[in-house]
């Protein structure tokens, strides 16, 4: 069972709701609604929590009428699903088997401004519906409003709270749109809404200094933000200072002025909270992540997902399910492999990707069964026991349209940490449809890696951190002096994988456009360069042909 703070999350996908969202997608959230009622909020808290349940569901909605997205598969207009396809199936990471379109714009890194990519598209609407959707309830939950209301000052100061909490899924959705658009339509609390109005296109530099205001002053002593470690899965101050260290680790990039120093004292501030690597690395991608403390300690911020209440075909039940075939299941039962009833053959991982990052990996025997122990090849690496090679080819050929070409990654699990032999889990266990996986988006393993980073660049020594990192997967440990970007591209492929960070450290890293080639980048099999203006995404067709005052990304034509 989950714990009781997650209903939050449950509310959500059972599609509680204030009142009907928007009908078409296509103006939000360029042409704003009013996306809450003032008559669902009194002065009781009840209905101010399902204000910030509304919220929070953007982040794992995927129903993709409700609000209504012009995409395929209702499974992947979930935010963090096309997030992480921006991500990671673009990069050197993940490709998918899938015949969609989309999806192989996606491999190939062959997108056009004038195409609508399913994924691309999802993103750009679910970050800032997302927006839309805080700022609405930052109007209604106003002091003016409360005192309207007649809310008391004990209720008052625990929508406080959930202000704060609006506010830093604002900054992170914020984030992740100028993460992947550069420029994007901007909007708070204070802007004009409805009745036509367009918020303005705004450079990614604006949205880059709001965002870093927002999540000092949430962090700070005097916010409502709940402590560190209070608030699973809801964000707390941890959240805020994971999200600041992130950002401020790729600020040249968003903004051409790089932010080491502050980086570097991000972590600092973090390091005092008392968050701890869990024991294994394993245990912090399984299906009890969110009730075992040791895993739940590594984390800054999650996606919370829920096999019987908050269920979702994005996140990560697409993690478990896309990695395996349907027949690759035991008697309709839970699969033996990652605790789920299924399997829909679309991504893995390149070979080459493990011949370059995991060299440790040797002597596969592709007719192994796959145990949590023994994943049938040898490694070093405890991070390389993820992959899956029963009945697979090694070779990328025909990747694109044959899912047994390449490796399968079984990192995240819905098998809980404690249950080694997964045939105890199938024979104990509700068939699960759904994953009760938490998507750990913030922890400390990337902090300690962007501690490493910035004391490259500032000064200073994460030697104690990285030998951190390396004994939990059972390398040998790298000193402060030894690190270089190179070093830094490669443990982050490790520690990393798969976390959806693949193509934001390439380009900060300056190897996304050229300088380093993958399978399939650009559309050839070896890879080659991508064109310069590939280091963001377009906006979206649908977007520019019903709002004639966006502008597209340069290099991208308009439909």
């Amino acid at each position: 069972m989950k714990m009781n703070i997650k209903n939050i999350f449950s509310a959500a996908a059972a599609a509680v709701m204030l009142t009907a969202c928007i009908g078409d997608l296509n103006t939000v959230p360029l042409n704003k609604t009013d996306v809450t009622s003032e008559s669902a909020y009194g002065a009781d808290e009840a209905g101010y929590l399902q204000g910030l349940t509304k919220v929070y569901a953007l982040m794992i909605n995927d129903d993709k009428e409700n609000p209504k997205l012009e995409v395929s598969d209702g499974g992947a207009s979930e935010f963090v699903r096309a997030f992480w396809s921006t991500q990671e199936v673009t990069a050197d990471a993940a490709k998918c088997a899938w015949p969609d379109a989309w999806v192989n714009d996606l491999n190939n890194c062959t997108w056009k401004g004038d195409v609508l990519n399913d994924a691309v598209y999802a993103v750009y609407v679910r970050t800032l519906q997302g927006v839309a959707y805080a700022n609405e309830f930052l109007r209604q939950t106003s002091s003016a409003n409360l005192e309207l209301r007649g809310v008391s000052a004990e209720v008052a100061k625990k929508i406080d709270q959930f202000r704060a909490e609006a506010r830093f899924i604002r900054a992170y959705l914020y984030w992740a749109a100028l993460d992947t658009f550069g420029q994007v339509p901007f909007s708070t609390e204070d802007s004009p809404f409805g009745g036509g109005y367009n918020p303005p296109q705004t450079d990614r530099k604006t949205v880059f200094n709001f965002v870093i205001e927002e999540l000092e002053e949430l962090a700070g002593e005097n916010s409502a933000m709940p402590a560190a470690q209070s608030n699973y899965p809801r964000a707390d101050k941890g959240s805020c200072l994971g999200l600041l260290a992130r950002m401020y680790l790729n600020a040249e990039v968003y903004t051409g002025t790089a932010m080491w120093a502050e980086a570097k004292s991000t972590c600092e501030r973090i390091y005092k909270l008392g968050y701890k690597l869990a024991p294994t690395h394993a245990e912090v991608f399984r299906g009890d992540n969110g009730e075992n403390p040791d895993a739940r300690g590594e984390i800054l911020f999650a996606a919370s997902y829920d096999a019987e209440n908050a269920r979702s075909y994005g996140g990560t039940t697409y993690l478990t399910l896309s990695t395996l075939c349907s027949n690759e299941t035991l008697d309709d039962k839970p699969t033996e492999k990652t605790g789920i009833n299924g399997g829909w053959a679309g991504n893995r991982v390149p070979y080459e990707y493990i011949q370059k990052f995991f060299p440790d990996v040797k002597n596969p025997d592709y007719e192994a069964e796959w145990t949590v122990s023994d994943p049938g090849y040898d490694y070093t690496d405890k991070r390389a026991g993820y992959f899956f090679i029963q009945n697979r080819s090694e070779s990328m050929l025909d990747a694109l349209n044959t899912f047994k070409c390449g490796w399968s990654c079984m990192k995240f699990n819905n098998v809980p940490h404690d249950i080694e032999n997964p045939l105890d889990y199938k024979n104990t266990a509700v068939v699960k449809t759904f994953s009760d996986i938490d998507w750990p988006l913030i922890r400390l393993g990337e902090i300690h890696l962007i501690y490493a980073e910035a004391c490259m660049h500032a000064g200073g020594d994460a030697s104690t951190q990285l030998a951190q990192i390396a004994n939990r997967a059972g390398v040998a440990p790298v000193k402060q002096a030894d690190v270089t970007n190179d070093w830094l591209m490669e443990e982050r492929a490790r520690e990393l994988m798969w976390e959806g960070h693949r193509r934001t450290d390439l380009i900060r890293y300056d190897k996304w456009i050229s300088g380093y080639n993958w399978t399939y980048k650009g559309g050839d099999f070896t890879g080659k360069d991508l064109p310069s203006h590939f280091d963001v995404f377009p906006i979206p067709s649908s977007e520019l042909t019903t709002n004639l005052d966006l502008e597209q990304n340069p290099g991208y034509a308009r439909p």
